[in-house]
């Protein structure tokens, strides 16, 4: 029963990983062209697992920052990562506490989409999601290592940069597929232009916070209106 609750849970990480090998092949090969040795490669992908990140570290480490401004970054940059643990740590509640460490390391952008979606159909057991997130983790990571390895075979940043797309394709098809209701459609609306307009006018990185935080208290206000 737990070995079909992890290959379940794994099927659904299937379209994260199409998208995650590509774009981790893209992070270790412009690391390889910053110079950076394939064990460092794999091992920042193993250890922080956090592909926004850790193309600011490559892109970091290479113009010779310090160790001090890439974590500072690197912290900045993932602050999101608190409004979607918050978020989904309502459907973890009945989950072994020693699952969560776990379940919280591996916890993406895109985990978090297809695995909303999944705790929104129904309960499902903690084997389940660690099948999903252990999955999409094991992609990135494979897609950093043969990224290191083949990485030198591009003579050009360009190349290598035009690969990222597959992150924008993959964020829009994990978007859509969770407006199944008109609600949800008007967050998105909303939060996406609150996304571009803050953009235009703060500095940094703060425009998505801003624009998730602000739909979010939109979003409860006018539920508790209608109620």
């Amino acid at each position: 029963m737990s070995t079909q609750q992890l290959t379940a849970g794994a099927k659904k990480a299937i379209p994260i990983v199409l998208g995650y090998l590509p774009l981790g092949f893209a992070y270790g090969a412009l690391a390889s062209l910053a110079g950076i040795s394939l064990p460092f490669i794999v091992m920042m992908s193993v250890v922080v697992f956090a592909g926004s990140a850790q193309f600011i570290s490559v892109s970091m480490l290479a113009a010779g920052a310090g160790a001090a401004s890439i974590v500072a970054t690197v912290f900045l940059v993932n602050l999101r990562h608190l409004l979607m643990s918050a978020s989904i740590s309502t459907y973890l509640q009945k989950f072994p506490r020693k699952s969560l460490p776990l379940l919280s390391f591996w916890l993406t952008d895109e985990s978090y989409a297809v695995g909303c979606c999944e705790l929104n159909e129904g309960e499902k057991s903690h084997l389940y999601m660690l099948g999903l997130f252990g999955t999409a983790y094991a992609g990135w990571v494979s897609g950093s290592a043969l990224g290191g390895l083949f990485g030198g075979f591009f003579t050009s940043t360009n190349a290598v940069l035009t690969m990222e797309y597959a992150l924008y394709a993959m964020f829009i098809f994990l978007l859509v597929i969770q407006l199944t209701e008109k609600k949800l459609l008007m967050a998105a609306l909303v939060s996406g232009a609150l996304s571009l307009l803050f953009y235009l006018y703060i500095p940094g990185t703060w425009y998505i916070m801003l624009a998730t935080i602000t739909t979010a208290t939109l979003g409860v206000m006018v539920e508790k209106w209608k109620g």
